[in-house]
């Protein structure tokens, strides 16, 4: 069984920053794949970036290319997703998931998920 926790997630103007953490308990995570997912009211659950627990390899998608950092620690059994340069766009329910495989961007391939956190980007 795994665990997971988001937390960070409030309301920040067009241009602000949040950072996000994913807190995993009941497992360890080096050969875990943690992903990040969003899905904004009326829209899909989409792929935001991820990371391989053992490698360190990330993935990001496109629409946050070059804004959005994922990040480990190892220690802490955490992933953050610092978020940079936020956008009205960007807002949403943010979800951290894990999966023992390397996995990436299909969430149906995602075995663990956290509760999820708020996001709100105004202006």
């Amino acid at each position: 069984q795994v665990q997971l926790v988001e937390s960070g997630g409030g309301l920040v103007q067009a241009g602000g920053s949040l950072r996000l953490s994913c807190a995993a308990s009941g497992r360890t995570f080096s050969a875990y794949t943690i992903g990040w997912f969003r899905q904004a009211p009326g829209k899909e659950r989409d792929f935001v970036a991820a990371i391989s627990w053992g490698g360190g390899s990330t993935y990001y998608a496109d629409s946050v290319k070059g804004r959005f950092t994922i990040s480990r620690d190892n220690a802490k059994n955490t992933v953050y997703l610092q978020m940079n340069s936020l956008k009205r766009e960007d807002t949403a329910v943010y979800y951290c998931a894990a999966d023992h495989r390397l996995v990436i961007s299909d969430p149906t391939k995602y075995d663990y998920w956290g509760q999820g956190t708020q996001v709100t980007v105004s202006s």
